[in-house]
């Protein structure tokens, strides 16, 4: 009779059978109700033909030796005119050039060996201008597509 009286020990673990249970149910619902839904049509607004293509970007090419080319193309894509400019001329005259046309962008393209901090001192002098649409060019790599 002793035996009967005797309290039980708490119970230590945790019956996952139930959870597992209802992780199932749930998995069986929406695989059954997912091909039912259909995915939202999304009516995108339509534009006719541009008349004007956007203009090329005035390039800023810094070399291996950290001299700066300022190069500018037309409408083709051709090298319409490329001169050397010293640092401290170079933001004037991409001021002058994006009074002219709010809209043309800038480019940064140096060589690969330049150290960073030369890119970045460019850069620098260029935001501190105000210059407005500036971005670095990179070459894509050819493994990748």
């Amino acid at each position: 009779m002793a035996s009967l009286h005797r309290r039980r020990a708490p119970m230590h673990e945790i019956n996952v059978v139930p959870y597992i249970d209802v992780m199932l149910v749930l998995l069986i619902i929406f695989m059954v109700t997912a091909p039912l839904v259909a995915p939202g049509v999304i009516d995108l607004p339509s534009v006719s033909k541009s008349s004007n293509a956007p203009a090329a970007p005035l390039e800023v090419l810094i070399r291996a030796d950290q001299s700066i080319t300022l190069r500018s193309r037309d409408a083709r894509g051709a090298v319409a005119e490329e001169r050397s400019i010293g640092r401290e001329e170079l933001a004037p005259a991409v001021r002058e050039r994006q009074a002219k046309n709010p809209d043309l962008a800038v480019v940064i393209a140096a060589d690969k060996g330049l150290r960073y901090e030369a890119v970045l001192k460019v850069m620098d002098e260029l935001q501190r201008a105000q210059v407005k649409r500036l971005g670095l060019a990179v070459t894509p790599e050819a493994g990748r597509k």
